[in-house]
């Protein structure tokens, strides 16, 4: 398995893991279910992004690994062990089982980003092409909260 392949399916294996939430931190059911709904969320996206990253030949191994160094404060690390085997680091920043998704859709937006600046043609503002791309390409609420 090359080294690509190794950092999706650990990334995979990191975002499937259920998130642990404690019923007793929340006060009520209504905001209970409500972050439940947003981690349900951030799972989708997670997964959508992945399955973009994996698509893409040209987005290397490196290029995520660069990504997670800077995306979401570093927080998220890729992880070659001695053996050839990838493994996920997170550390956490308040609350786990609200953000490990997220910083998996950040680290993989990073990436994307990174990658389609790279391969775009020259324009007048490559920012706001590259905006209108991914809003196009993952719609306008993903976007908003990926690619801004």
């Amino acid at each position: 398995m090359d080294k690509k392949q190794a950092i999706i399916g650990a990334l995979y294996t990191f975002i499937s893991q259920r998130p642990g939430l404690e019923y007793g931190n929340y006060g009520e059911p209504v905001s209970y279910r409500a972050e439940v709904r947003a981690i349900g969320r951030d799972l989708t996206q997670a997964r959508q992004l992945l399955r973009y990253v994996e698509l893409r030949g040209s987005i290397t191994a490196d290029d995520i690994i660069d990504a997670s160094k800077r995306a979401y404060s570093g927080r998220l690390t890729i992880v070659e062990r001695d053996n050839g085997a990838v493994a996920i680091d997170y550390c956490t920043g308040q609350y786990w089982p609200t953000e490990y998704r997220k910083a998996t859709c950040a680290v993989l937006a990073q990436a994307i980003w990174a990658w389609y600046r790279e391969n775009i043609s020259d324009t007048a503002n490559p920012g706001d092409y590259l905006r209108a791309s991914f809003k196009r390409e993952f719609g306008r609420g993903m976007a908003a909260r990926w690619f801004n």
